[in-house]
């Protein structure tokens, strides 16, 4: 008896020890591709030989990257939904230094010129420059994003946070920001596009583009 009690836990044991591997189809079932265009206004902008991309501005302030990407194993795509998403990230963050205003000052417990107390006497004036502005407002990263004054590198989120993303089709595209004050400057625009966000196979792609702003 004792015995027989000993082969079915072992058997028990074998039965809860062996799961049955999930296997994943191929996230692209002819391989994970992307191809971006860039464009300004209605001119679709080319690399030259050495790489760069260049852009003359003529008072449009954005250019647009635009993205088509190979379709997902209908495996990743849920109720017509692809898994799909492309971040884009640039080295380029404006921060406008030479706008100055002044604005009056009121006290808590300050005289007014009416008997209704509705036009308060100011006690002085306060300049602001965008300079001073920035301590409490970061600056705006041309992709259209701002990383936050106690932003936590460190937790699970903050990749969700930096950069911005265009997720769920196959055609991304971000309009980034431009203007005369660039004129001159090179930037570098950074784009990830991600086939599958969820579980199974998942491909990422890097790819770095260089903008001379003429």
């Amino acid at each position: 008896m004792i015995k027989k009690i000993q082969q079915i836990i072992v058997l028990l044991l074998l039965l809860t020890s062996c799961e049955k591997e999930r296997i994943y189809p191929p996230t692209c079932p002819n391989g994970c591709d992307v191809k971006y265009t860039i464009s300004y206004g209605s001119n679709i902008i080319s690399p030259t030989p050495d790489g760069y991309y260049r852009i003359k501005w003529e008072g449009l302030n954005y250019f647009q990257i635009m993205g088509r990407m190979t379709e997902l194993d209908p495996h990743y795509v849920i109720n017509g939904v692809p898994l799909v998403s492309a971040n884009f990230d640039s080295d380029y963050w404006i921060l406008i230094d030479s706008i100055r205003f002044t604005t009056p000052m009121y006290s808590y417990l300050g005289w007014f010129n009416d008997n209704n107390f509705n036009n308060p006497i100011p006690i002085g004036n306060m300049t602001y420059t965008m300079v001073g502005l920035s301590k409490n407002h970061s600056p705006l990263n041309i992709v259209g994003y701002q990383v936050p004054k106690f932003f936590c590198f460190s937790c699970p989120y903050a990749p969700t946070i930096i950069g911005t993303h265009s997720s769920y089709n196959y055609h991304p595209t971000q309009n980034i920001l431009i203007d005369n004050e660039m004129v001159g400057d090179t930037i570098t625009l950074f784009v990830e596009t991600v086939f599958n966000t969820d579980l199974g196979e998942r491909v990422e792609i890097k790819n770095e583009y260089k903008i001379i702003v003429l």
